[in-house]
């Protein structure tokens, strides 16, 4: 089997295939234009790059093989999905790239910066700590966590593009003082040992090859008593892996959403601990007993809908619409007007919604499996 060790880093390669691809397209106001002025050429490398993982190799035929292969190359994976998705994504759901629970007639960003109010307060951040966003996305929660407790937050991400978009927004908001985004990837990171007061991770450590990997890494560069806490995409204890449908649910989730393997909540458990945290909460938010589903944006469920201003944001996530956006983007591609690939990744993404709500439906998988955990405040050795 292949290693799902840390890749070696080459940030000047990155620096220069984001120049060719993005241009200045992260400066545009709009991510729909953000996203059509890519270049057409060097998006089709990075979707023939994505995709080679996952065309041709349904879950009837899928090895273990397939999966090492998409581990060892995790690095690649996750930038080339956000190269690909970042702006379908930033245009359809907002700036904070994660889901949430909902409350009767709450309004989808209200909502979303709850769970994120949420997680901090459990973390008890306050204004003195020293934080670190594993895997940032354009800096939504990053944003909203350094407004909510007056904090000053470092992101890391692995995309360059995202790094740029996350940094303007944040100059335009005014807030250049309080939130610094760094390149670097969570299986090494670029800090040094002992560094900060807190982390956390919002839906991000699902793409690394190994939880304990990147466990291991944020316990390293964590201060002694210092605290993690992450919103972990898992299988539930429902999910078989000798059931051919739920490896179909788990394999569309997994191609329409830049992970290369994701696991069950036991191996989180492990985990951590191996990691050497002392795990304080664990809890699947998504079993609460909510009145109105996490899911039910992606599934376009108008029913549920808190405020008329959320109509455009779930119908942009009903089936209908999907279609159409994929139709227009492959006519876009063949006029020359929206970069290759574009059509691809809008269907992989929405294969990806059809396999989230069925996992959410039956039992399977969960986006919001909460765990918060400390570094122990003496660390022993064992000579």
């Amino acid at each position: 089997m292949q290693s799902s060790h840390p890749t070696k880093e080459d940030h000047q390669r990155d620096a220069a295939f984001n120049q060719a691809l993005h241009g200045q397209s992260a400066n545009q106001k709009s991510a729909f234009m953000a996203m059509l002025s890519k270049d057409s050429k060097a998006q089709q490398v990075a979707a023939d790059a994505y995709f080679r993982h996952w065309d041709d190799k349904d879950a009837k035929i899928e090895t273990i093989e397939d999966r090492e292969s998409r581990k060892a190359d995790y690095a690649n994976i996750t930038r080339n999905y956000y190269d690909l998705a970042t702006g379908l994504y930033e245009e359809a759901w907002g700036q904070s790239f994660h889901f949430c629970r909902f409350a009767a007639s709450e309004p989808f960003l209200q909502a979303i910066a709850r769970h994120e109010h949420y997680l901090a307060t459990k973390m008890n951040l306050n204004s003195q700590m020293k934080v670190l966003d594993v895997g940032c996305g354009v800096g939504g929660p990053a944003r909203e966590i350094a407004n909510f407790v007056d904090i000053h937050v470092t992101g890391l991400n692995i995309n360059d593009y995202q790094i740029q978009r996350a940094t303007l927004v944040a100059e335009r908001a005014g807030m250049s003082d309080r939130l610094k985004f760094i390149k670097g990837d969570f299986m090494q990171l670029p800090f040094p040992d002992n560094s900060f007061d807190a982390v956390y991770a919002i839906e991000a450590t699902c793409h690394a090859p190994s939880l304990e990997g990147v466990y291991s890494e944020i316990f390293r560069v964590l201060k002694p008593g210092g605290i993690f806490g992450v919103y972990e995409w898992l299988m539930t204890d429902k999910y078989d892996a000798n059931n051919p449908h739920h490896r179909e649910i788990r394999l569309g989730i997994e191609q329409g959403d830049g992970i290369a393997n994701m696991v069950k909540v036991e191996e989180g458990h492990r985990a951590i601990k191996a990691a050497g945290f002392e795990l304080q909460h664990a809890e699947d938010m998504s079993l609460r007993p909510d009145l109105i589903p996490w899911y039910y944006p992606i599934a376009g469920d108008f029913k549920y809908m808190g405020s008329l201003w959320d109509f455009f944001t779930i119908l942009r996530m009903t089936k209908p619409v999907r279609g159409m956006v994929q139709r227009l983007l492959s006519v876009l591609e063949v006029v020359r007007l929206a970069p290759g690939g574009s059509a691809k990744t809008a269907a992989s993404l929405a294969r990806a919604a059809d396999s989230l709500v069925a996992g959410a439906k039956e039992g399977l998988f969960t986006p919001m499996y909460l765990m918060i955990a400390q570094k122990p405040e003496e660390i022993f050795s064992v000579s």
